[in-house]
């Protein structure tokens, strides 16, 4: 046989090597096997010990949970802590929610115990959150007894707040409870059953968008909601600031959630260190967000945390601001103090940036009688104004090195949209004193009317953009869609020649934008809108057909339901609620939209942070009394963070005459 058959030979060095039939296991591969035996065997010892749980189990569920649990008392070290209780509303203890760590746990620990858990739910076919009943507003039984004395804060009042800090103002939220449960009252006892309901749902939103932050992105920026995990290209780039913690916390407050307020807070407290970031933020988004937010909660609580976190925050933007001119770059990085410009405009700052950071900076130096933040924007405002207008309009391009203009693009929409709102607000929220915020703000907007606002040939009135004098494009930005409720405000605040005109803008404006929104199959607003043709308040270019989350129709809602009380601001809100829920509510949250003309829109996946901070907001004063924020006693920045009217609202806590500072010490 060996003759017939062919042989195979392994030659070394070009000798053959005898053929081997047999021959034994390596140490290497020995050691291999006896590993793999043992894993059997202890896998099988495993399912010996569990077995009885199986038979007695009532379902698969039951039982994976049942064993979970048992390896949990058996060694846990060898896996995670147990997961923590939950309340009637699927919460967590206040500093012990997912994503933060208990007192001395390793955050990672803390992290995969989380993982773990939503894992185990997953598989048990659970939900991970229950969808939470909101809370009913308190009747007028549970009000009996209190003293309905406005608190200064959620938790023990912090050491050294003045005087101040305990003034009582009936603009302030009206608390209701016990000393150390607090409920913001936002309607009467005796409103609407409808409204109640609308203000509820709308409550309940916004703990499905924190709960769901909190489970998947906790301490990240924003939330990516349908694949429940962190958004890390947000604005705000992958560093750990929590920009839904700090955008969305004072919208938890005026909500009366508490408990949810006070893990915001404490997570402030000990994890926010903006000074620590090796990353470039935007002055503009940081100062808006991040300071706003901050001062914001510490006007409506007088806790001290968010006025020191606040600084914290203003300081790391200090070097943005070492120009020629003063005006700040628009990109710095808060750990090497290394500023620049946007790749896109060149050596240019960009209008809207540059000008909307008035309200929060001088606040900042008044509550804090240090000089140096008024000092930055007093040189900003001063140099726009100084500065030649070309017909009376404000360029949206400067160069913060010459202090020239450049290229002469013109818009009340993106890049120049809230400079304009800046100047009336400023004006206000000084007492009505900043005279030269009013007069720049009267002067620009004849000028920016004039030329850019345009009518359709179906009536609609819209604001177009322009460059070198001329219209760019038939379009509005949804962006622009703020300016109904900015020319409500200027109407009623200063009865002038410009008041008429002001207020029949303003509603022109608003019924615009929510054509907009009618006109899409969704009932949400595109991007922008243009009108060309047979075409009017439809998007066009796929890029425009996006919605985004976006509050700024909603504010010119809000702000004209409370200047006119006209019922269909609120129909218009109501309308909107019920297509967030219906097109962008998931299991996670709450996604923007692709296209907004699909029956059955793509989601984006991103639940923005302003999101929290402003479209549910303005959505649940829409629907609140109006002694919820009145808009003669608060102003709100550019985010929806209300601040308070200096001189007119004894929240706004000015710091001792003995404190001021004219120095620029920081």
């Amino acid at each position: 046989m060996t003759g017939i058959l062919p042989s195979y030979q392994r030659f070394v060095n070009g000798v053959p090597v005898p053929s081997i039939s047999r021959r034994s296991f390596r140490l290497r591969e020995k050691y291999l096997i006896v590993s793999v035996l043992l894993t059997f065997g202890i896998v099988w010892l495993g399912a010996l010990f569990y077995l009885p749980e199986f038979k007695s189990s009532t379902s698969v569920n039951d039982s994976v949970y049942n064993v979970y649990k048992r390896i949990q008392k058996a060694g846990p070290e060898l896996l995670m802590p147990p997961p923590l209780a939950q309340n009637e509303l699927g919460d967590f203890p206040a500093g012990a929610h997912h994503g933060e760590s208990l007192d001395g746990e390793d955050p990672h620990v803390a992290e995969d115990r989380n993982r773990l858990r939503a894992k185990i739910e997953e598989d048990m076919g659970m939900k991970v959150l229950e969808r939470p009943q909101f809370e009913a507003v308190p009747s007028a039984s549970s009000s009996k007894g209190t003293s309905k004395r406005p608190v200064d804060a959620l938790e023990e009042p912090a050491a050294g707040n003045n005087a101040a800090s305990k003034s009582v103002s009936p603009s302030e939220p009206k608390l209701e409870g016990s000393e150390n449960q607090y409920a913001v009252v936002a309607l009467s006892s005796n409103a609407d059953p409808d409204v109640k309901h609308k203000l509820g749902v709308v409550k309940e939103m916004m703990r499905h968008a924190w709960n769901n932050y909190k489970l998947y992105a906790w301490g990240k920026n924003e939330l990516k909601p349908i694949s429940k995990r962190a958004h890390l290209s947000s604005v705000f780039g992958n560093g750990e600031l929590g920009a839904t913690i700090v955008d969305g916390l004072d919208t938890l407050y005026l909500m009366g959630l508490r408990d949810e307020f006070r893990e915001g807070r404490e997570w402030v407290a000990e994890h926010l260190h903006i000074g620590e970031l090796d990353s470039e933020l935007s002055v503009f988004e940081t100062n808006i967000r991040f300071v706003g937010g901050l001062l914001s909660c510490y006007s409506l609580t007088g806790d001290s945390i968010f006025k020191d976190k606040a600084v914290e925050v203003a300081d790391a933007l200090l070097p943005a601001f070492e120009t020629p001119t003063g005006l700040p770059y628009a990109l710095i990085n808060p750990s090497t103090k290394a500023s620049r410009q946007y790749h896109w405009a060149g050596p240019n700052s960009i209008l809207s940036e540059i000008g909307t950071l008035d309200l929060e900076f001088k606040y900042l130096s008044d509550i804090t009688g240090k000089d140096v933040y008024r000092k930055k924007v007093e040189r900003i405002r001063d140099a726009l104004n100084n500065i030649e207008k070309p017909s009376g309009l404000y360029p949206n391009f400067i160069n913060p090195r010459t202090g020239q203009w450049g290229q002469r693009h013109m818009s009340l929409g993106a890049l120049g949209d809230s400079f304009y709102e800046y100047l009336l607000k400023a004006w206000l929220m000084s007492g009505q004193t900043d005279e030269q915020a009013r007069a720049m703000f009267d002067e620009a907007m004849p000028a920016a009317l004039d030329k850019m606002l345009r009518v359709s040939p179906s009536g609609l009135s819209y604001l177009a953009e322009m460059k070198y004098g001329r219209i760019l494009e038939e379009k509005m930005d949804h962006l622009s869609c703020f300016a109904g409720g900015m020319f409500g405000l200027a109407s009623t605040t200063l009865e002038n020649t410009l008041s008429e005109r002001y207020m029949d803008v303003a509603k022109k404006l608003t019924h615009t934008c929510h054509e907009s929104y009618a006109r899409s199959e969704t009932k949400l607003g595109p991007e922008a809108f243009r009108f060309s043709g047979a075409v009017e308040a439809r998007a066009q270019k796929s890029n425009e057909k996006v919605y985004l989350l976006r509050p700024e129709t909603f504010e010119s809602y809000f702000i004209m339901w409370r200047l006119t009380k006209d019922q269909k601001y609120r129909d218009w809100g109501w309308e909107a609620v019920q297509a967030l829920e219906k097109h962008c509510r998931v299991e996670g949250g709450y996604t923007g939209l692709v296209n907004v003309y699909h029956n059955k829109p793509q989601g984006d996946d991103v639940q923005q942070s302003f999101f929290l901070a402003e479209t549910l907001k303005y959505l649940y004063l829409l629907f609140a009394d109006d002694s919820l924020l009145p808009l003669d006693e608060w102003v709100f920045n550019t985010e929806a963070h209300p601040l308070p009217v200096r001189n007119k609202n004894p929240l706004y806590r000015p710091a001792l005459t003995g404190e001021l500072s004219d120095d620029n010490q920081v």
